[in-house]
């Protein structure tokens, strides 16, 4: 057992330094100063190592932490229905049900099992057993100090609390128990990353449960909490056994990564088959235009479903949201009053708004698919003045479709702070249109500059490059920061446009000077 559990460490560490000093290598500031010989050097690996324990550490507590605080006690604070410890407890009991058949940890498919055990010819059962019981531990070590802090500070006794940790172990190796008879007695495989329909109707019915009963005042009494939780906690050690005895494993998981494999590249087939149906097959479709202009154009053509569709959705959306705001305008004056103070000072919760409603990635990734996938290979369309002509076409296309809804809202912003009582600055007016026309136009202008500077996908159209992915998870977290700014409208409006107008020039440059070199096809 030790020395399975040595080898497993090390081949799931290894995987991950690995990973780590790849993704290091793609970073463009970081990569020049990184020797080609990266992955032999001792220095940077013991580097990884620290940054892959430290994950393996903060793994075990950082997912609990946020399930309990947001899921559990952050949700039980918006009920006034029921006793914060009573919705406490019928959350936590619910979602214990639902998390236990979704994610046993034993009939997850991940590479390591794969590589341990495919590949390497592990024993399946020692390795099994190892990595199921560590893995259980860290339910326990990680549940227990968050479950003390959050459920006390609900209310619920201490000694409900000490039991809450055991409660999910127990009821997780009980549905894994359950599941290793299932297969000896009829050859059901689980697979956690191919859920079926069934168990998917019962997430739906669970979060129901869950978080609907507790608006109406329905909860799970303290005594039934408790009672299911002894339950689970006997269950699961009778449990331990069956887990034990089960002499099947090998077989188990080949099927379980087979079944894997063969779901990946389905799922990939699927998504393709997908994208494809909203692509125009009309032989009919042509253009008048010459050269890149006449490829830009057969393609917006042929993608208009994929590209407009949308835009026109939300703009639609957004007309009914402004005509029900100046209709209730008319009943509500208290509202009226409301809306203008916010209008006043809630312009940068848009720049969040806008960001997601932005088609900029559906763009570029269709871009790809379904154009540059192919074209790249060809050495005509890399040539500096081929990249530059074409990334301005397509930004003025980009700049289009995203401007439809934008317009809409920096319209219907205007129009609801003159409904709601005006400004006595008319530059207000101005400076709501003009900053959402202009957050939009960044927007469009920064995927498309990131798409060709961080080009991140290969020739399979898998995504190779961890820079790329930084930058849009950056960019998603400065806009959900700026959902908790409140600066005056006419302020932050002006610096808006400021900014856009700056990046702009930027962008531009940028891809100017390096397009040429990095839009290419990954390895």
């Amino acid at each position: 057992m030790n020395k399975t559990l040595r080898i497993s460490f090390a081949l799931r560490n290894t995987y991950r330094v690995n990973s780590i000093l790849y993704a290091l290598k793609q970073i463009p500031l970081v990569k020049r100063l990184l020797p080609d010989t990266l992955y032999q050097v001792r220095g940077l690996k013991v580097f990884a190592n620290v940054l892959s324990v430290l994950w393996e550490i903060i793994s075990a507590f950082l997912g609990k932490l946020v399930y309990l605080a947001v899921m559990v006690f952050g949700a039980g604070m918006l009920y006034t229905t029921a006793p914060r410890e009573q919705v406490f407890l019928h959350l936590l009991v619910l979602l214990t049900i639902l998390g236990a058949f979704v994610n046993t940890f034993m009939f997850n498919p991940s590479k390591d099992k794969y590589y341990a055990m495919i590949l390497m010819r592990m024993d399946a059962k020692d390795y099994t057993l190892v990595n199921y019981g560590y893995a259980i531990l860290k339910v326990l070590a990680g549940f227990l100090p968050f479950c003390i802090l959050l459920g006390t500070a609900a209310g619920v006794p201490l000694w409900i609390c000490l039991l809450i940790p055991f409660f999910v172990a127990g009821l997780k190796m009980t549905v894994a128990a359950f599941s290793l008879w299932d297969y000896e007695k009829h050859g059901t495989i689980r697979n956690e990353n191919g859920l079926d329909r069934l168990v998917w109707a019962a997430v739906a019915i669970l979060l129901a449960l869950a978080y609907g009963l507790p608006a109406f005042g329905i909860v799970l009494p303290v005594p039934v909490c408790v009672g299911f939780m002894a339950l689970c906690i006997l269950s699961g050690a009778a449990s331990v056994r069956r887990i034990l005895a089960f002499g099947r494993y090998r077989e188990l998981y080949q099927q379980v990564l087979a079944g894997s494999v063969n779901q990946m590249d389905a799922a990939k087939q699927r998504s393709l088959e997908a994208s494809q149906k909203f692509i125009s097959a009309d032989a009919g479709i042509t253009s008048r235009k010459k050269g890149f202009e006449y490829l830009n154009d057969l393609f917006i053509k042929r993608h208009k479903k994929i590209l407009w569709k949308a835009s026109q959705s939300v703009a639609i959306v957004c007309v009914v949201l402004i005509i029900a705001v100046l209709t209730a305008f008319q009943f509500l004056p208290e509202f009226k009053e409301k809306t203008n103070e916010l209008l006043m000072v809630f312009l940068p919760y848009f720049v969040f708004i806008m960001y997601a409603i932005n088609r900029g990635t559906g763009f570029t990734r269709a871009l790809f698919m379904n154009c540059d996938h192919s074209l790249l290979t060809y050495p005509f369309y890399k040539q500096p003045k081929m990249v530059l002509k074409l990334f301005g076409i397509r930004l003025r296309e980009i700049i289009k479709i995203n401007l439809l809804p934008a317009a809409v809202i920096g319209a219907g912003l205007a129009l609801l702070l003159w409904a709601s009582g005006g400004t006595d600055n008319p530059v207000n007016y101005a400076v709501l249109f003009i900053s959402i026309i202009c957050m939009s136009i960044f927007f469009s202008v920064h995927y498309l500059m990131i798409y060709y500077l961080l080009q991140p996908y290969n020739a399979a159209t898998e995504m190779k490059n961890a820079t790329y992915q930084i930058v849009l998870t950056a960019t998603y977290l400065v806009c959900f920061y700026m959902m908790r700014l409140r600066m005056p409208t006419l302020v932050f409006g002006l610096l808006t446009i400021i900014f856009c107008v700056l990046y702009c020039v930027v962008a531009c440059i940028l891809v100017y000077r390096l397009a040429p070199k990095t839009f290419r096809l990954r390895n």
